[in-house]
């Protein structure tokens, strides 16, 4: 891939490694970073104009799931994992984030070394939450079932001109002991945010969204692995209520 077909600007992210490597590693509540405007406006208004009409079809995207006892876990947002039914731009980004130089980037980073992008998209891809939609606050599965892999990094690109902090739809990162959201970050476009994934990285967009019909809450999200000798064993998802939560 010549320079010039590169989404990314690689000079920007060598000032994040020089300028914000001790603080990915020593943020609160576990190690993340906020990259404004990594992915161009031009790069988000064609992802945008190209965005699938089928994330919440059954038949080729995902259902809503529920928590033990039946409340719901996520309402109103579905992902699409399957890279052959999204258009070339979003396979584009897909490749770039899964090549060497930004997972280069990520090694350095995040201090994680062997890291692996996940050709499957295992519960990635592109993800988008519609009015009234939440996803409650859960630390991620733990193990790839095809690679055998621990899931170390997620890295979220948002997709939403113009969003507006009274549609909500923040990621909220909170605590161990869930106690208290630490960050708030708004999902505006060109965003990306990067943070490490373990048993107790507790995150989710809770509060359901007040945007207008129409408005969606747009994502791309990768997940990266590796081996790991201290790995704990496989979990799915682990899900939480919070006090006060539908």
């Amino acid at each position: 891939m010549r320079p010039g077909d590169l989404l990314l600007d690689y000079d920007r992210l060598d000032e994040v490694l020089s300028q914000q490597q001790r603080e990915y590693r020593l943020a609160q509540p576990f190690p993340h970073v906020v990259i404004d405007d990594l992915l161009p406006l031009k790069a988000v208004r064609t992802l945008v104009s190209r965005f699938p009409t089928n994330v919440h079809d059954p038949d080729t995207g995902s259902e809503d799931v529920n928590m033990e006892g039946g409340k719901p876990a996520q309402y109103r947002k579905g992902f699409l994992s399957r890279e052959g039914l999204v258009d070339i731009a979003f396979r584009r980004v897909y490749w770039e984030l899964n090549n060497g130089p930004f997972i280069e980037f990520l090694e350095q980073l995040t201090g994680i070394d062997g890291l692996i992008g996940d050709p499957y998209l295992l519960g990635g891809g592109v993800h988008e939450s519609l009015n009234g939609g939440f996803l409650r606050v859960h630390a991620d599965f733990n193990r790839h079932g095809n690679l055998g892999l621990q899931r170390r990094l997620n890295v979220l690109f948002y997709l939403n001109e113009s969003w507006q902090k009274t549609y909500g739809g923040e990621l909220e990162l909170w605590d161990e002991g869930l106690t208290a959201c630490q960050a708030s970050i708004a999902p505006v476009a060109g965003r990306c945010v990067i943070f490490n994934t373990t048993s107790t990285s507790w995150h989710g967009h809770p509060h359901p969204l007040r945007c207008p019909e129409g408005v969606s809450r747009k994502s791309i999200a990768l997940y990266y692995y590796s081996h790991n000798p201290d790995e704990i064993p496989p979990h799915e998802t682990l899900w939480q209520e919070l006090p006060g939560e539908l």
